[in-house]
C-alpha cells in the first residue's frame, strides 16, 4: 500500500489575501493555487524548475487591469508576477517563484480582421497557427515561423521576439507588430503605437509612470546613439528585448514596441496586438538536398543563401536519424532517399517561393543549376513541389527540437546553449569550433539551424541528475558565450534571454545601466518577471546555476524507477502535446479543457513530482504492486475503505495526480504523437494499479474491467438488457454507478450469423491439420468483443468479402483482449488474461495463417501492451485490414457493382497515431477496387473505449465530438462517411442517430452479392 503523499507545497496567509482580493476587486478569470497546478507550471522546455506559488488566467485586459492594480498594493509588495504563453521557452522565461499569469486558456479571441488594411488585431493567447487559420481564407498570413507556431502564442511570441525559418525574408516578430496593448505595473492600460515628434512630445510631458516611461527611452536613444551602434550588431537575428537600436524608425517617428518586444514580461503585461498581415505567397518549393557530411551542408547553405532563396534549413544526422523513426517520416521519406553504399548524413532543406507557376519554375531552375556546379558537395536533391508535401517536410524540421529529446538511456540532449547567431559568413568556422568544444566534453549532440541567418540550434547530452554533468553546464555555457563574440555574434538568436540574462551586462557593457533605467521606469519596484533581461540598480540577474534544475528534483527517484514509468520523468517540456488543432490527435482532454494537467506535459510532470515524493519515503512504487495480491486486496478492503473516507487524507497529493488521470483518454496519441514517445495510457495504468491499493476503486471499475467476460452473458438475455439500457429507469441505474449512452445489442448475433454461414472457429488443432497450401488460402478475424456483440455486421462483412476473396475465413476462438483491464489499471488481471490469449495467438502465428482484427484500438494493443508486458512478449502480429488487404490488391481489381461517389474515411485515433501507414494502406485499397478515398482530418471523436461511457467524462467525449466529428457527419449529403473504430461509429449513433460503416462492410458491399 502506497503511503500519504504530502504537498510540498503551501499556501502563506499573505498569498491567501492576495487570491481573496483580486476576487473582491472584481477578477473574473481562475485562480489555481493547487499543487497539480504549480508542478505543471514549474518547468518548460529547459532545464529549469521553477515552480510558481499560483496561476491565474485572466479572461481579458481587464482582468490585468485588476490583477496590477492589487497587486500595487503596499500589502502584497513580497507577491511578483510573470505572464506565461505556450510554456515552451528554452531559457526558463516564463518560470517564476511568483504568481504566473497565464493567457493561454482564456484570452484567445482573434478580435478583428481587416483583409484590406492587412491588419489583425488579437488576445495575447492566441495561437499563431489558428490566427493562420482565420487568415488563410482571406489570402493572409501572420509571417514569423516557429517550429512551435501550433502552440505558441501571440504574447509569447511578442515576448521573446521570436522567429525561426524564413527570418532573413520576414524578419522576427517586432517587424510585424503595429500596435500593443500592454498593462503596467501599476494597472495602466494603454495602447502603445509609432509616435511622431508631436505625439512624442505631448506623452513625454504627461507626469505619470507612461510619461517617465517614454521620457526616460527617448533621452537614452538621443544620448547614447553612438552606444547603441557599437553594441547592437547588425545581424538578422539583433538582440532581442529593450532593442534600442530599432525605437527610432527608418521614417523618424518613435517607436516602444521595439523596447517591448522581447522584453519577456519584465516591462508590462501584453493584453492586446495589432499585426501586420502579409499575402501568402502563390507557390512553393523545397529542395531537399543530402549529404554525406554535417560541415559539407554548412558550407553548401551559405552558397545556397546567396542565391536569394527564401529560406535554407540545415539539419545534422542526429536530427536526421530520429525523424526517420518519427510517424511523419511515412510521408515524406521518398524525398530522402539513402545512396546505395552512403547514408546522408545532413540535409539542407532550400524553400523558393513564386507569385504563379511560371515564376516557381524559374526559381527552381536557378536552384537546379547552382547544384549543378561541381563546386557544391551535395550527394543529390529531390523537389516537392505540392502543397501537402511541402508542409509535411516542414513539419518534419518542425518535430526536429522535440525529437532530439527521444533517445534511450537517461543521457539525453537538453537546452542551455540552444540558439547563437553569428554573421552567416562566419557559421561554419564557428561550428567547427563549436563542435570540438562539445567533443573534447565527450559529449554527444544534435545541430539543426537557421544557416541562412547564421542561427544554430544545438543540444549536449547530458543527464542531469549527475553533479558531473551539472557542472558543465556552466563550463560549455561560458565557453559559448566567449565562442560566439569571438565570431561577432550573441548568444539569444531566438528564444530569448530567461535564466541566461547573467551575461546580459558582458554583452551590453557601458548600455547595460540604460537597460537598468529602462527597467525601473516601467517597473521600479521589481515586480514583472525579476531577474530577467535586466534589473533596477539594486536587484540582481539571476544566474544559471542558482535556478533549481529538473535533474535535482529527478536525482532521488533514481534511474530505475524513471526508466520503469514510460517516459514521464524524460518528458522535455517541448509542448507538442498543447496543440490548439481541434484535427490533431493529440490530446484530446486538453484540447477541451484547456487545462495544462490534462495534458501529456502535464500528467508526465505530474508523476515526476509523485515518483519523487514516494523516494522521499523510501518507497520503491514497482514493489507496491507485486505485494498487493488478491487475497491481501480482500484482506486491506477495509482499510482501503477507511482511507477513502478519512478527512486526513483529502489533501493527498496523489489525489490530485487521480484527477489528472482520470481525464485521460488512453487513445495513446501520445504514445506515436509526442517527440519523446510519452506514453500517458501505459504509466497512468500503473499509477492507477497502485493508488487503489491505498483508496477503493469506484462501482463502475469492476464493471467495466469485466465487460468482456459480462458481454456474452448479457447477449444471452439480449431483450433483457436492451430493455433495461432503454428504459428511464435501467439509464437511472446506470448513472448512478458512473455509467451511461450504453447502446443496445443488434437482433441477430454474431453466433448465430457465422452458424449459417458455415464458418468455423479457428482451434489450434483445426488449423494444423490443413494442409499448406490451404493455411495459405486462409485467414483468420480476431473479434473484439465490442464489436462482436454491438456491431457484429462488420464481422459478417469481413467474412464475406474474405469468401470473395477467394480464401477460408475463419474466427478465432473466445478470447479475452484485455485492454479494458490495462486501462483501468487491472494490471495483475491484464497480464493473467494477456498471457493465456498470446499463448494461443503464438500458436496460430507458428502455422502461418494471418491474423486480422477490425477494431484498430484492440488490434494495436496486441502491439503495444501485449508487446510491452513481460508476461506475453507475444509473437503474434495481429493485422489491422487494410494491412491484410494489401497483399490482395489484385483480386479487388473488379467490375464493381457499387462504387460510391465519394468516400470519405474518419480514422481511428490511435489508428492515425500508431499505425499511420495504415492510412496510405486504406488509400491503397479502395483505389484498387476503384474508388478514390478521402482520408478527413480529424481528432478523437470522443468516447475513445469506455470513456465516453463514464458519467465523468460524458461532457468531454460530446465536446470533443463537437469540436471535431460533427461536422463530417453533418455535412454528410453526397459522400459515403465510414469509421475504423467501434467506440468512433457508437459515439456518432449515440449523439447524431445516425449509422457510420466500417469501411470493411463498404468494400463488402461494393464487390457485390457472394450468395450467402
Amino acid at each position: 500500500m502506497i503511503p500519504r503523499l504530502t504537498s510540498p507545497f503551501a499556501i502563506d496567509d499573505t498569498e491567501s489575501t492576495f487570491f481573496e482580493s483580486l476576487i473582491e476587486a472584481g477578477f473574473t478569470g481562475d485562480i489555481d493555487a493547487s499543487t497539480a497546478a504549480r508542478i505543471v507550471s514549474a518547468t518548460d522546455n529547459s532545464i529549469y524548475q521553477l515552480a510558481p506559488r499560483a496561476v491565474i488566467f485572466p479572461k481579458g485586459a481587464e482582468d490585468l487591469c485588476v490583477l496590477t492594480q492589487v497587486l500595487s498594493e503596499p500589502r502584497f509588495r513580497e507577491i511578483t508576477i510573470a505572464p506565461r504563453g505556450g510554456g515552451t521557452g528554452t531559457n526558463g522565461q516564463s518560470l517564476t517563484s511568483g504568481v504566473a499569469v497565464d493567457c493561454s486558456r482564456h484570452m484567445n479571441r482573434i478580435l478583428e480582421i481587416d483583409p484590406v488594411r492587412r491588419v489583425a488585431r488579437v488576445q495575447a493567447g492566441v495561437v499563431k497557427d489558428q490566427l493562420n487559420r482565420e487568415l488563410e481564407k482571406h489570402g493572409l498570413f501572420f509571417a514569423p515561423e516557429l517550429s512551435t507556431s501550433n502552440r505558441a502564442t501571440i504574447g509569447g511570441m511578442i515576448s521573446t521576439d521570436a522567429c525561426g525559418q524564413g527570418s532573413c525574408l520576414y524578419g522576427k516578430t517586432s517587424k510585424h507588430v503595429l500596435g500593443l496593448r500592454v498593462v503596467l505595473v501599476d494597472g495602466t492600460d494603454v495602447w502603445t503605437r509609432p509616435l511622431e515628434n508631436s505625439a512624442l512630445s505631448e506623452v513625454c510631458a504627461r507626469s505619470d509612470r507612461l510619461g517617465e516611461i517614454y521620457r526616460i527611452v527617448d533621452r537614452i536613444t538621443r544620448e547614447q546613439q553612438a552606444e547603441i551602434k557599437r553594441v547592437f550588431p547588425e545581424l538578422n537575428r539583433y538582440m532581442t528585448g529593450y532593442d534600442l537600436a530599432h525605437v527610432r524608425r527608418a521614417d523618424g517617428s518613435f517607436d516602444l514596441n521595439a523596447i517591448l518586444c522581447g522584453s519577456e514580461g519584465t516591462l508590462a503585461i501584453i493584453a492586446e496586438a495589432e499585426l501586420n498581415l502579409l499575402p501568402i505567397p502563390a507557390r512553393s518549393a523545397l529542395f531537399n538536398i543530402r549529404y554525406d557530411n554535417f560541415n559539407n551542408a554548412l558550407e553548401d547553405a551559405r552558397e545556397l543563401a546567396r542565391l536569394g532563396v527564401a529560406s535554407v534549413e540545415t539539419v545534422d544526422e542526429k536530427v536526421l536519424g530520429l525523424a526517420k523513426g518519427d510517424i511523419i517520416w511515412s510521408e515524406i521519406a521518398r524525398f530522402f532517399p539513402d545512396n546505395v553504399d552512403t547514408a546522408s548524413n545532413g540535409i539542407n532543406i532550400v524553400q523558393v517561393l513564386g507569385h504563379n507557376d511560371a515564376d516557381l519554375k524559374g526559381q527552381v531552375a536557378i536552384i537546379e543549376k547552382a547544384l549543378g556546379n561541381v563546386a557544391l558537395r551535395h550527394m543529390g536533391y529531390s523537389i516537392a513541389m505540392e502543397k501537402r508535401d511541402v508542409e509535411a517536410i516542414w513539419l518534419m524540421r518542425k518535430r526536429a527540437v522535440g525529437l532530439l529529446g527521444n533517445v534511450e538511456g537517461s543521457v539525453r540532449p537538453v537546452a542551455f546553449v540552444e540558439d547563437t547567431a553569428v554573421p552567416p559568413e562566419n557559421l561554419a568556422a564557428y561550428i567547427r569550433e563549436f563542435r570540438s568544444l562539445l567533443d573534447n566534453e565527450e559529449l554527444s549532440y544534435g545541430m539543426f539551424g537557421h544557416v541562412d541567418a547564421g542561427v544554430l540550434h544545438v543540444r549536449p547530452a547530458l543527464d542531469l541528475t549527475r553533479t558531473d554533468h551539472q557542472h558543465k553546464v556552466r563550463r560549455i555555457s561560458d565557453a559559448v558565450v566567449a565562442l560566439t563574440k569571438k565570431y561577432g555574434g550573441v548568444l539569444w538568436g531566438e528564444h530569448g534571454k530567461g535564466v541566461r540574462s547573467e551575461y546580459v551586462p558582458e554583452y551590453f557593457g557601458p548600455l547595460y545601466p540604460a537597460l537598468q533605467a529602462i527597467k525601473a521606469a516601467f517597473d521600479p519596484e521589481n515586480r514583472l518577471n525579476p531577474g530577467k533581461i535586466a534589473t533596477p540598480g539594486y536587484a540582481k540577474l539571476l544566474k544559471i546555476d542558482d535556478v533549481p534544475l529538473r535533474g535535482n528534483f529527478d536525482r532521488s527517484i533514481g534511474d530505475d524507477i524513471r526508466a520503469a514509468f514510460d517516459n514521464a520523468a524524460y518528458c522535455n517540456g517541448n509542448g507538442a502535446c498543447f496543440d490548439f488543432d481541434a484535427t490533431s490527435p493529440m490530446c484530446p482532454s486538453y484540447k477541451a479543457t484547456r487545462d495544462r494537467r490534462f495534458s501529456p506535459k502535464g500528467r508526465a510532470s505530474l508523476i515526476r513530482e509523485w515518483l519523487r515524493l514516494l523516494s522521499e519515503k523510501k518507497v520503491d512504487p514497482r514493489n507496491q504492486a507485486e505485494r498487493q495480491n488478491q487475497i491481501s486486496s480482500l484482506l486491506n478492503l477495509p482499510i482501503r475503505a477507511w482511507n477513502t473516507i478519512n478527512p486526513a487524507n483529502r489533501s493527498d497529493f496523489s489525489h490530485e495526480v487521480r484527477a489528472a488521470m482520470d481525464t485521460c483518454l488512453a487513445c495513446k496519441a501520445c504514445a506515436g504523437q509526442c517527440p519523446v514517445k510519452v506514453s500517458v495510457p501505459v504509466f497512468r495504468s500503473k499509477f492507477l494499479e497502485l493508488y487503489h491499493t491505498r483508496y477503493l476503486r469506484p462501482i463502475k471499475d469492476p464493471i467495466v474491467a469485466m465487460i468482456e467476460t459480462l458481454l456474452p452473458l448479457m447477449a444471452k438475455a439480449r431483450p433483457l438488457y436492451n430493455t433495461f439500457v432503454g428504459s428511464g429507469a435501467g439509464r437511472t441505474i446506470l448513472r448512478a454507478v458512473g455509467l451511461t449512452a450504453l447502446p443496445a445489442m443488434p437482433p441477430l448475433s454474431l453466433e448465430k450469423q457465422t452458424q449459417a454461414m458455415g464458418v468455423m472457429i479457428a482451434s489450434v488443432e483445426r488449423i494444423a491439420d490443413l494442409s499448406v497450401e490451404a493455411r495459405a488460402t486462409s485467414v483468420i478475424f480476431v473479434p473484439d468483443a465490442f464489436t462482436a456483440n454491438f456491431d457484429p455486421e462488420v464481422i459478417v462483412s469481413a467474412l464475406r468479402l474474405a469468401k470473395k476473396l477467394g480464401l477460408t475465413p475463419y474466427l478465432a476462438a473466445s478470447h479475452h483482449n484485455g485492454k479494458a483491464l490495462h486501462v483501468h489499471g487491472y494490471l495483475r488481471a491484464f497480464r493473467r488474461r494477456a498471457s493465456r490469449t498470446s499463448n494461443y495467438f503464438d500458436k496460430l502465428t507458428e502455422l502461418g495463417v494471418p491474423l486480422v482484427g477490425l477494431d484498430p484500438s484492440m488490434a494495436l494493443t496486441f502491439r503495444s501492451e501485449y508487446a510491452a508486458s513481460p508476461e506475453t512478449q507475444t509473437k503474434a502480429r495481429v493485422l489491422l485490414p487494410q494491412e491484410w488487404l494489401r497483399d490482395h490488391l489484385h483480386s479487388l481489381k473488379i467490375d464493381n457493382p457499387f462504387i460510391p461517389e465519394r468516400l470519405i474515411l474518419l480514422p481511428h485515433c490511435t489508428e492515425r497515431t500508431n499505425a499511420a501507414g495504415g492510412l496510405a494502406d486504406w488509400r491503397q485499397v479502395f483505389r484498387a477496387a476503384g474508388a478514390d478515398l478521402e482520408i478527413a482530418d480529424v481528432g478523437c471523436c470522443g468516447m475513445a473505449g469506455t470513456f465516453g461511457h463514464e458519467v465523468r467524462n460524458r461532457s468531454i467525449s460530446e465536446k470533443l465530438y463537437q469540436m471535431s466529428w460533427k461536422d463530417h457527419i453533418d455535412q454528410a449529403e453526397g459522400r459515403l462517411v465510414m469509421a475504423t473504430g467501434y467506440s468512433c461509429r457508437s459515439q456518432v449513433k449515440e449523439i447524431d442517430r445516425k449509422s457510420v460503416p466500417h469501411p470493411i462492410s463498404v468494400l463488402n458491399a461494393m464487390m457485390g452479392s457472394d450468395g450467402t
